[in-house]
């Protein structure tokens, strides 16, 4: 690893950045999400790498293909710039569940490609995700898990807190609420919202 590694911010695309759409593919049911645009826009300040990672099963089962995944991104890239934010990479698993790829999460694939395609370094980098498997890839990249409560992120919280009385991963309502937060971990000063 390049003592020169930047860290990144790693986000899940369905349920963090927009509303859950079951097998979302047409960009007019696209709503994102309160705030998303002024945290990814001051990611983009601070200079770390903001980098999405999804799983797209509705691709491996023929529901949608490649051209309609893309054109909800460009729609995304579209309604983000009106915070002057921007995605700087984009990864996707187009496969099944049942496929047994190795970039499907819980799997680490599509994060470790982004770590040696941008040159990341996994240790100093950041996943947020609204579900447990995007939990587990990150653990699996080493990289830091955060879940957040939009999408199935609700659900999958009381699942853990099963399993995990003592759950150590952070939990915020939104990525908009964990901005502070997440400043803090990359070695930012925390702050208001309202100041964005």
């Amino acid at each position: 690893m390049s003592t020169n590694a930047r860290p990144a911010l790693f986000l899940d695309r369905d349920g963090v950045l927009n509303e859950e759409v079951n097998y979302l593919h047409d960009p007019r049911d696209l709503v994102l999400i309160e705030g998303v645009g002024r945290v990814i826009a001051d990611f983009n300040r601070l200079r770390i790498p903001v980098v999405v990672v999804t799983n797209q099963a509705g691709i491996g089962r023929g529901y949608y293909d490649v051209t309609a995944y893309e054109s909800v991104n460009r729609a995304m890239s579209e309604g983000l710039k009106k915070d002057q934010a921007a995605i700087n990479a984009w990864y996707f698993c187009p496969h099944a569940p049942d496929s047994g790829c190795l970039c499907r999460k819980p799997q680490p694939g599509m994060i470790l490609q982004a770590i040696a395609d941008l040159g990341l370094d996994a240790s100093k980098s950041i996943l947020v995700g609204d579900k447990i498997s995007d939990l587990e890839a990150a653990t699996a990249a080493h990289v830091t898990g955060v879940l957040v409560r939009t999408g199935y992120g609700l659900e999958e919280e009381q699942v853990l807190r099963k399993t995990q009385p003592l759950l150590s991963t952070p939990v915020y309502d939104s990525l908009s609420r964990a901005h502070s937060a997440l400043r803090s971990c990359f070695g930012f000063p925390t702050v208001d919202e309202k100041d964005l």
